[in-house]
C-alpha cells in the first residue's frame, strides 16, 4: 500500500486525511522536517511515498493527478510531492538536504513538500506536473486565504473536470463529436464497477472479432450486423482510454494490450468482409491484402517520422515553411477539422468501413477504403517531406538506433552492409531512401511483370539484399531516410501479395493474407517496445524471422522452386511459423515487462 506522510496536523475541518486514503494511501502524520525523514525512512523501497502539506486545500482528482499517476517516477502540484520506487533517492537525498537547512525544528511558513520539489529541480530530478487546469491545489498561509481557496474549490465541479479530462484532448472529427460525448460516461460507469481498461479491451476485442464473424455470413443481415458491432467495438476502444484517464490506471501491459488489439480489430475484419465476399462469389482477398498493406505502410510512416524527429537536436527543428502553414491553417478553426478528417484516423476509417459494410458490398468497402487511405497517405507522407527537406535539425544517435530497429534488418543485410560501410560514407545524403525505393521497386516490379515460377524475381531478390544493405551501411541521419523502413515494408509486403496473386490458386491469397499479417505484428511490436523506452525485439528474433530482406528472397525462392499449390503451402507454413515465434515472444516480452513495473506508457498523440 502507498504511504502519505502528511506534514503537520490538519487544520479544523480540514478533509486531505480521508481523500488521501480514498486515494489508497495509508496517512502517517509528521510534526517536523526531522520527523518527516524519519517516516520516509520507515517505507519500504518497493512502495509509493507522497509528502503532502497538512493545510493543503483543493479537489480530490488535483490529489489524483499529482499522486496517483503510475506513469511518473516523480510527481508534484503545490503542496504535495509524490516518488515511486524508481525515484525513492532522489526524494530521500532532497528530503535529507530539507531537513539538514532547517535543522529538524518545526515547519517553516512556506511548505516542506514544496521545498523539497524546489530541491530536487534541483538536483536536475525531472519532476511532472500536472496540468491542473480550473482544478484548485493551494496551501493557504493564513484563515482569509484558506476560505478563499474553499470557496474556489466549491465554484469548480471537480466530477466535471475529471469527466472532461478523461477524453483525449487531441482526437478526430466523429471521435470528438460522436463517440467521446457519451463514452466518457461508460468509462464512468466502468470505473465505479471495478472494471479496468484491460477488460474493456478485451470486450472491444471480442465484440470487433463478432463483427468479423458476422461479415464472413456474406448475408445482408451479417453485414448490417457487422456494421454495427464494428461501432460499437470502436465506442469500447474510446472507453477503455478514457477509463485509464478517469481513474489513471495506466500499465505497460495496458498500452500494448489497446495498441495490439485495434491492429488485430481491423486486419481480422478486413479478412471477414473478404471471407464473406468469397460465400457470395466475389473474390476480394487481393483488395482486403492491399488495404492492410497500405495502412500498415502509412503507421511505418508515421512511425518513423516521429521517431527521426522526436529529439532533433537544432532548437528551429520543429520549424519549416510548412510547419509554419500548418499552424497558420490551425488559427482558422474549421481546417483543423478538415485536416484531421483528411488523414482518416481510426475514428473516421471505422465509420466510413461500418457504415459501407451494411450498405453496399466488401469489394465497394474495400475500393472505397483503399482510395481513401492513399489519399491520406499521400497527404501526410508529402506534407512530412516537405517539413524533412526545408528543416534544419541534426538527428541524433538515438533517433538513427531507432531507424535503424525499425528497419528490421536481417543477418544478410547486415553482413553486406559492413563490407558497404566505406563506399556509403561517400555517397550523397539522399542515398540511403533512394536506393531502399529502387530496390523495393524492382522486386515489387519483376514480381509483377514477369510469368510465375520464372527465376526473374528471384535476381530482383538478390539485388533486394544489396540495396537494403546499402541503404543501411550508414546511419539513417539524413533528411529523408525515416522514409527507410516505410519503403522496406512496402517492399516486403507487396512482393508477397504480388506473387500470391499471380500463383493463381484458390488459398494462395488468405495464406498470404495470414503471412504478412503476422510479419507486421512483429513490425508493429519493435514500434510499441520502442515507445515504451524497451528498445528492440532481440537479435535472435529478427535472425529467427529472417530480417526484411531475408524474408523476401525466401518468398521468391519459393515462387521459382515450388509448384502453385506448393507455394501456397509454403505461404501457410511461413504463416503459422512467423506468427508463433513473434507473438511467443512479444507476450512473454510484456508479460514480463509488466510484472515488473515497467514505467507504464499511453499514447497521446495522433489517432492511428
Amino acid at each position: 500500500m502507498p504511504t502519505a506522510i502528511l506534514t503537520g496536523q490538519p487544520v479544523p475541518g480540514s478533509s486531505i486525511e480521508s481523500e488521501l486514503r480514498s486515494l489508497g494511501f495509508d496517512v502517517h502524520l509528521a510534526l517536523g522536517a526531522a520527523d518527516t525523514e524519519t517516516l520516509l525512512a520507515r517505507v519500504p523501497g518497493e512502495e509509493r511515498v507522497a509528502v503532502v502539506d497538512a493545510r493543503f486545500v483543493g479537489h480530490p482528482h488535483a490529489l489524483r493527478l499529482g499522486l496517483t499517476d503510475p506513469r511518473f517516477p516523480l510527481a508534484a502540484i503545490p503542496g504535495a510531492v509524490t516518488a515511486q520506487p524508481a525515484a525513492r533517492q532522489a526524494l530521500t537525498r532532497a528530503m535529507a538536504r530539507e531537513n539538514s537547512a532547517g535543522g529538524g525544528t518545526a515547519l517553516a511558513v512556506d511548505s516542506l513538500a514544496d521545498r523539497i520539489t524546489a530541491a530536487l529541480d534541483a538536483d536536475g530530478a525531472d519532476v511532472h506536473r500536472p496540468e491542473l487546469g480550473s482544478l484548485v491545489a493551494a496551501v493557504p498561509a493564513d484563515p482569509q486565504a484558506r476560505n478563499e481557496a474553499r470557496q474556489a474549490v466549491a465554484a469548480v465541479d471537480d466530477e466535471a473536470v475529471r469527466l472532461k479530462s478523461a477524453v483525449k484532448a487531441r482526437d478526430g472529427f466523429v471521435t470528438t463529436f460522436f463517440i467521446s460525448p457519451y463514452s466518457r460516461y461508460i468509462a464512468r460507469w466502468c470505473a465505479r464497477r471495478g472494471l479496468t481498461p484491460n477488460q474493456v479491451t478485451t470486450a472491444s476485442l471480442i465484440t470487433a472479432l463478432i463483427a468479423a464473424g458476422c461479415a464472413a455470413t456474406g448475408t445482408r443481415g451479417g453485414f448490417v450486423a457487422a456494421g454495427v458491432l464494428l461501432i460499437a467495438s470502436f465506442v469500447l476502444d474510446c472507453t477503455d482510454g478514457q477509463l485509464a484517464r478517469y481513474s489513471l490506471q495506466y500499465s505497460t501491459l495496458g498500452a500494448w494490450l489497446d495498441a495490439t488489439f485495434d491492429r488485430a480489430k481491423e486486419y481480422a475484419y478486413y479478412a471477414g468482409l473478404a471471407l464473406g465476399a468469397a460465400r457470395g462469389g466475389d473474390d476480394v482477398w487481393a483488395l482486403a491484402l492491399g488495404a492492410m498493406v497500405l495502412q500498415t505502410c502509412r503507421h511505418v510512416v508515421d512511425f518513423s517520422f516521429n521517431e527521426a524527429n522526436v529529439d532533433s537536436t537544432a532548437a528551429s527543428a520543429n520549424t519549416s515553411p510548412t510547419a509554419a502553414l500548418s499552424d497558420k491553417l490551425d488559427s482558422v478553426g474549421w481546417t483543423v477539422w478538415v485536416r484531421r478528417m483528411i488523414v482518416l484516423p481510426i475514428g473516421e476509417r471505422w465509420a466510413m468501413i461500418a457504415v459501407l459494410t451494411a450498405l453496399t458490398t466488401p469489394r465497394i468497402t474495400f475500393y472505397a477504403l483503399l482510395i481513401g487511405c492513399a489519399f491520406s497517405a499521400t497527404y501526410t507522407t508529402a506534407g512530412r517531406v516537405l517539413r524533412s527537406l526545408t528543416r534544419r535539425a541534426t538527428r541524433t544517435d538515438r533517433a538513427a538506433k531507432a531507424l535503424a530497429d525499425l528497419a528490421d534488418s536481417g543477418p544478410l543485410a547486415e553482413a553486406v552492409a559492413k563490407g558497404l560501410r566505406s563506399t556509403a560514407r561517400r555517397l550523397p545524403g539522399f542515398t540511403a531512401p533512394a536506393v531502399a525505393l529502387l530496390g523495393g521497386a524492382a522486386v515489387v516490379a519483376t514480381a509483377a511483370l514477369t510469368g510465375f515460377g520464372g527465376p526473374w524475381p528471384l535476381v530482383a531478390a538478390l539485388v533486394y539484399v544489396l540495396t537494403s544493405a546499402l541503404a543501411v551501411a550508414r546511419p539513417l541521419k539524413g533528411a529523408l531516410d525515416w522514409l527507410v523502413p516505410p519503403f522496406f515494408r512496402a517492399a516486403e509486403y507487396l512482393t508477397v501479395l504480388v506473387l500470391a496473386a499471380k500463383d493463381d490458386v484458390n488459398g494462395a491469397l488468405p495464406a498470404a493474407f495470414g503471412l504478412v499479417a503476422a510479419v507486421a505484428y512483429h513490425h508493429y511490436d519493435t514500434v510499441y517496445r520502442i515507445r515504451g523506452d524497451a528498445g528492440a525485439p532481440p537479435q535472435w528474433l529478427v535472425r529467427t524471422v529472417g530480417g526484411h530482406e531475408g524474408r523476401t528472397l525466401v518468398i521468391c525462392v519459393l515462387a521459382v522452386l515450388l509448384t502453385a499449390t506448393q507455394f501456397k503451402l509454403a505461404l501457410t507454413v511461413l504463416a503459422v511459423a512467423v506468427a508463433l515465434v513473434v507473438l511467443v515472444e512479444s507476450i512473454r516480452f510484456w508479460v514480463a515487462a509488466h510484472k515488473v513495473g515497467a514505467p507504464a506508457v499511453h499514447d497521446e498523440g495522433e489517432p492511428a
